[in-house]
């Protein structure tokens, strides 16, 4: 446990003069952090470590993702392709919101508050959760990935590490209730649509995939005759068929 320093001792006068959220959900952050210091050694410890290293497990999800989509279509693989560049954007867009808000962080806020994880310095704000964009960001791109892969249990188990990595930063004393919430929403509100748009992507990676990163992307799906993508049956004339003959009369 870390013990937070008394309000206003924490930085300069400008963390003084940045916003208090205390006034929204203070109360209960309060009573979850003491609910942390209560709890067994062995729980404070597993969800220290989840909120410290729990967004490896999205990047290991993508791989996995990206190693089946190498047998499926080209909007699919776009998606999964695209998820780290969803999870960047939601960082870099929630980086921008934290600076115009500036929420002071609650264990620098609060006197006396007991912490799992240090209270990150001054100038490190509070809302929206880093952490939780991050998490919800790359679940939503997971969902439309994983189920376009037909593997819908791993697409939910994104979601789930999302509220728990979100759950974990206010038990570790570092958010507030609504960091979390509000992060939960943007991750989500950025990832979503980014996620449907990267499958428009397709065509690039088609033309990728007959190029020098086809052995990285994959062929695709392999066709009814052993070919290559989608097997489309041939028509009328095609090489090897009979042309159609008109009916006698």
């Amino acid at each position: 446990m870390t013990a937070a320093p008394p309000a206003g001792v924490a930085g300069p006068l400008h963390a003084l003069l940045a916003y208090d959220g205390s006034g929204i959900d203070g109360g209960l952050y309060t009573r979850v952090v003491g609910w942390a210091d209560a709890a067994p050694r062995w729980l404070d410890q597993l969800v220290t470590v989840w909120s410290a290293v729990g967004l490896g497990l999205f990047a290991v999800l993508m791989l996995h993702a990206w190693w089946r989509a190498r047998a499926a279509d080209s909007a699919v693989l776009a998606r999964v392709l695209a998820s780290p560049l969803i999870v960047i954007t939601a960082y870099l867009l929630d980086s921008l919101f934290k600076s115009l808000v500036e929420e002071v962080r609650p264990c620098a806020q609060i006197a006396g508050t007991i912490t799992l994880e240090t209270c990150p310095g001054v100038g490190d704000w509070s809302f929206p959760s880093n952490h939780t964009v991050i998490a919800f960001a790359a679940a939503a791109a997971l969902w439309f990935a994983f189920r376009g892969l037909g593997l819908t249990a791993l697409a939910w188990t994104g979601w789930i590490a999302a509220a728990l990595m979100g759950l974990s930063r206010v038990w570790v004393g570092v958010h507030y209730p609504h960091d979390v919430l509000v992060g939960a929403l943007v991750g989500t509100a950025i990832g979503v649509p980014l996620a449907i748009a990267a499958g428009r992507a397709a065509p690039l990676v088609d033309r990728a995939r007959s190029g020098s990163l086809g052995a990285v992307l994959g062929a695709g799906p392999v066709g009814p005759d052993g070919s290559d993508g989608p097997h489309e049956p041939d028509g009328p004339g095609a090489p090897g068929q009979e042309p159609a003959r008109t009916p006698a009369r």
